[in-house]
Parts: structure tokens; C-alpha cells; sequence
């Protein structure tokens, strides 16, 4: 059973960074995707990072150059470092997971608002202006 557990959600002026951390417990395969997903009031879940067991990213448009996903694979660990937070960045997020296919990529799942197999329960993130 792989559960994932988030933290360091919190609320920050605009302009400020947050870090959330993610830990995952369990076995996920040898090959997985570690993603962060969002989810602002009456809109949907959207993907927002994800990273490879290999490190490779991909971010959504909204969030590159602000946003940076790593891991720290033997503490199975997955980060989300948030720099110039905006208003739009408020949301719950999400941390999940995913066993990875032999060649197959994991920026699809950013995509696919329910594709990943194992999620947290969310971290609230807050931005005022």
C-alpha cells in the first residue's frame, strides 16, 4: 500500500515562496512519476510538476520559472519549491504518484486530472495580495 503524506502548506504575501514536501511510503515500482497536482475553489485539479525517478521535469506553463520539483530519492521525498507566489497560485495541493511504463513519460500526467494511482489528502496553499 504506497500512501503519500504532504506538508508545508501555509499562507504567504505575493512575492513570497513556500516549500512543500511530500513523503511517500511504500513501493511504488522502479520506474515512477512523483507529481504535484492543484486545486483552487470551483476549478478543476491541474497538473502542476512532475518529476521521473531519473530527475527529469515537466512544469505546467503556469507555474515555469517559478516553480522547481526535486526529490530526494532516498528519503523517497518529493519537493515543490514555490517562488513569486501570485494571487492565482492559491489552492490545495496535491502530491501523487505513479508506477512509470519501460520508456514511457510522465509529462502526460500532468494533462489527466485523475490519471496518477496514489495520492495525498492536499496542503492548503493561501497568497494574498
Amino acid at each position: 500500500q504506497v500512501q503519500l503524506v504532504e506538508s508545508g502548506g501555509g499562507s504567504v504575501q505575493a512575492g513570497g515562496s513556500l516549500r512543500l514536501s511530500c513523503v511517500v511510503y511504500g513501493y511504488i515500482s522502479s520506474a515512477y512519476c512523483l507529481a504535484w497536482f492543484r486545486q483552487a475553489p470551483l476549478k478543476a485539479r491541474e497538473g502542476v510538476a512532475v518529476i521521473r525517478e531519473d530527475g527529469f521535469t515537466n512544469y505546467a506553463d503556469s507555474v515555469k520559472g517559478r516553480f522547481t520539483i526535486s526529490q530526494d530519492s532516498g528519503k523517497m521525498t518529493v519537493y515543490l519549491q514555490m517562488n513569486s507566489l501570485i494571487p492565482e497560485d492559491t489552492a490545495t495541493y496535491y502530491c501523487a504518484a505513479a508506477p512509470r511504463s519501460f520508456g514511457g513519460a510522465c509529462s502526460p500526467f500532468l494533462g489527466l486530472s485523475n490519471g496518477m494511482d496514489y495520492w495525498g489528502k492536499g496542503t492548503l496553499v493561501t497568497i494574498s495580495s
